[in-house]
């Protein structure tokens, strides 16, 4: 069996050759075929061996024809020629990549190959009977390997680049190393053989042509002249040569900075103002001293070294680190000195020492501080006054002469005490020389305290106020009699047996002497020979009373009163005498008291003073309702009088007539009112061209009624009433509807009656009906009233 390769590359002659040889071999040499062996069953066994052997086949990648690509040829010793044998291609790529003609053998590629995506296939081949699909041949492997050529450029994977080299430099130094990657077969010619060169960035920059590090190629490179670089880098295959791939990248440089620029002030002389008012810790103003050079290389660290302010300013570093902060360090003062001198340094916190030689790194400038001229309030001679007064102290005792001075001017400052510190007004404090005495008598066991708090304020301009506190302590002075506490009252038992110690007294002085409190007891001169009880003084400012006999009766006396002497150690020596009340009891024999003598006088325990004052208000409520309850009836049964006040009703007649003069007062009969009789007796005494439109109806009225009750007030009455009759009974009067009637009742025997109040009058006639003899003139008002006559 023999193989025959037909390959379309020089390289593949070889391969020819070789399966040619194969081809010539003697059938013993390279086996026998299949049915030869299965003819003679009686044969001797013998080895069997394959009739071909496969190596690999070799096929350029990027193949660009029209045709298929010829990869090799099959052929087995056993193939006659007429087509009986059919031959089979499996493995990868089988049938998708490589196709084989099942008659001749022949094995094509039908897609285009690419090293980089696959180097090598592995297939595999057998010989079959194509009539009866039996193997002649056993399944055999093969490998088709794709040769390389040069159809990929280096490529930068990580670009573009970003480097940072610091600034004055060395020549040399190294930036960054560049690495470009080629996919083709570094093992196979120089397809992947890259060299590196720069395309821009000379003369800064250069590239190591092997290794792809970039370095610096020019000294000195300065931040501050030029900060960024742009280098391009080419990587390129076959060694460089003429014909390979190239590819590139750009690589960002940039100079990062050192501290190789000293500072430097702007000014050589700074001039500031500030308000002597200034408060400690104000800021003055600013300075600065300028570096080229950026970040932790610019930070500056500023001090006053020298000057007539250097204790009174300070300076200091602001946040960034760039400027200096001159700020108040003392009160300053315009009058005492108006004006400073600062000399400052600023100096860079962060020396680089290979640059030492361009320094040094600080500079000095002069700052020149005014201090400006402020209206201040008074000023006065202590922050404080504590002051202590002995309480006996007489009225108008001086206790502390003040003194506030004007900063500004002479002039002198008017004093006051805020009223809110000294509401009670103990104190005064003279206006002008500032003087504070005493204006009521103190009392320490009061107050023993006298926070007062003094204002200042200045003549020519009255919002300049000064405050200063005034602490006045008041002393202590024994003018205070010590006392019994607590107990005023004592029980001594039926039973008590002379020698007995019924109480024991204390006393209380609100003095605080120095030494303590020390209390002297006895019993008043009046009772020293008190023949029923008697005091032992304890020293220890306790007393005991002790019962001098026995034998002690509730028929005999109930109550004792025992007055004690008591007196303090200081001076001058205050005294008081104190009664204690002793009352007898019955008593156990344990001493339990079971009842007094005063018991049948106090309230008892379930009822206090409270409950029994609440039924005292309740009895007196009680009372008053009662009591105006009988009033009320009692009113209400007494007649009321016939001449009942009624409400006043007045007409205000107006009229554009002119006045009649003296006439107008004889228009009115007053006599008519008081006597109606005479008045129509005399009617022919009357002006004749007066005469009233309507005439009287009172002969209606019944005597009893106008006549009656005697007097000119009802004479007056009963002639109200028949001019009401009479206004009743008019038959020309059309407006009675629309008048409001007042309620008119008749007493003493006459009815009630409901006449219309009196309309005002619109025209002369009117008024004459209503009573007047001629119509009023222009401008006259007349007004009629009804009432209480």
């Amino acid at each position: 069996m023999g193989d025959g390769l037909h390959l379309p590359a020089a390289a593949s002659t070889l391969l020819l050759a070789a399966f040619g040889v194969l081809t010539l071999l003697p059938h013993s040499v390279v086996g026998k075929p299949v049915e030869e062996e299965n003819a003679g069953s009686s044969a001797l066994l013998q080895r069997v061996k394959r009739g071909w052997v496969w190596n690999q086949f070799f096929v350029l990648e990027e193949y660009t024809g029209l045709e298929p690509l010829y990869i090799g040829k099959l052929h087995s010793d056993m193939d006659k020629g007429d087509g009986s044998i059919k031959y089979i291609l499996t493995g990868e790529g089988a049938g998708t990549t490589f196709t084989i003609d099942d008659s001749t053998g022949d094995i094509h590629a039908i897609q285009r190959l690419d090293r980089e995506v696959k180097a090598q296939y592995v297939l595999r081949a057998q010989a079959r009977n194509r009539l009866t699909d039996r193997p002649l041949e056993p399944e055999s492997e093969f490998i088709v390997k794709i040769q390389d050529i040069n159809d990929n450029e280096p490529r930068f994977l990580d670009g573009p680049y970003q480097a940072t080299v610091p600034e004055m430099s060395k020549i040399g130094t190294s930036v960054i190393q560049l690495t470009a990657t080629d996919a083709d077969d570094p093992t196979y010619g120089n397809s992947a053989r890259v060299v590196y060169s720069i395309l821009e960035g000379q003369p800064y920059f250069s590239v190591d042509p092997k290794t792809g590090v970039v370095r610096v190629s020019l000294a000195d490179m300065d931040r501050e002249t030029r900060e960024n670089y742009t280098v391009v880098i080419q990587a390129k295959d076959m060694g460089g040569q003429l014909g390979g791939l190239a590819g590139t990248t750009t690589v960002n440089i940039t100079l990062s900075d050192v501290n190789d620029n000293p500072p430097m002030f702007d000014q050589r002389l700074y001039q500031m103002s500030v308000p002597e008012s200034a408060p400690v810790g104000s800021v003055v103003g600013r300075i600065w001293a300028k570096d080229r050079d950026i970040g932790v290389n610019a930070e500056m660290k500023y001090s006053i070294i020298d000057g007539d302010g250097r204790d009174t300013f300070d300076i200091s570093t602001d946040p960034t680190n760039l400027f200096g902060i001159i700020t108040v360090k003392k009160p300053l003062n315009f009058e005492n000195k108006p004006s400073y001198t600062l000399k400052v340094e600023g100096a860079n916190t962060h020396l680089d020492p290979t640059f030492r030689h361009r320094g040094p790194f600080k500079d000095v400038t002069i700052v020149h501080v005014s201090v400006e001229d402020v209206d201040e309030p008074p000023l006065f001679d202590s922050p404080a006054y504590l002051i202590e007064l002995p309480e006996d102290a007489e009225v108008g005792t001086v206790v502390k002469t003040v003194s506030a001075r004007d900063p500004d001017a002479p002039p002198v400052a008017r004093y006051s005490i805020e009223r809110s510190s000294d509401p009670e007004k103990f104190f005064y404090i003279e206006i002008t020389s500032g003087a504070l005495m005493t204006v009521r008598s103190l009392d320490r066991e009061e107050i023993g305290w006298h926070n007062i708090t003094v204002l200042a304020m200045e003549m020519n301009n009255p919002s300049q106020i000064a405050s200063v506190s005034v602490a006045v302590k008041v002393s202590d002075v024994n003018d205070n009699p010590p006392s019994l506490s607590h107990y005023l009252e004592a029980v001594v038992c039926e039973n008590a047996k002379a020698g007995q110690l019924i109480q024991t007294v204390t006393a209380v002085d609100p003095d605080e002497p120095l030494g303590g409190q020390h209390f002297y007891y006895s019993l008043a001169p009046e009772a020293a020979n008190n023949p029923n009880f008697t005091l032992r003084d304890n020293q220890d400012n306790t007393a005991w009373i002790l019962t001098r006999r026995g034998d002690w009766s509730q028929h005999d006396q109930t109550v004792f009163y025992l007055p004690i002497f008591i007196s303090d150690g200081e001076q001058p020596v205050q005294t008081s005498t104190s009664t204690l009340t002793i009352r007898v009891c019955s008593c156990d024999h344990e001493g339990n008291i079971m009842s007094c003598n005063a018991e049948a006088y106090s309230l008892p325990a379930s009822l206090s003073r409270g409950a029994l004052i609440a039924i005292l208000a309740c009895i007196f409520v009680l009372l008053v309702m009662i009591l105006l309850m009988l009033s009320l009836r009692a009113h209400r049964k007494k007649p009321y009088l016939c001449d009942e006040v009624e409400n006043v009703h007045e007409n205000i007649v107006r009229y554009d007539d002119e006045g009649g003069g003296e006439e107008d007062t004889e228009a009115f009969d007053i006599a008519a009112m008081w006597n109606p009789r005479e008045a129509h007796h005399h009617l022919a005494k009357m002006r004749q061209d007066m005469l009233p439109e309507i005439e009287s109806l009172s002969r209606y009225v019944p005597q009893a009624c106008v006549m009656g009750g005697g007097g000119s007030d009802s004479n007056v009455h009963g002639y109200v009433l028949a001019k009401l009759l009479e206004a009743d009974f008019d038959p020309s009067d059309t407006t009675k509807s629309g008048c409001a009637h007042t309620p008119v009742t008749v007493r003493n025997s006459c009815r009630s009656l409901d006449s219309p109040q009196p309309r005002r009058p619109e025209t002369p006639a009117a008024a004459v009906s209503a009573g007047f003899k001629s119509p009023p003139r222009e401008g006259l008002q007349i007004r009629v009233g009804f009432g209480r006559l």
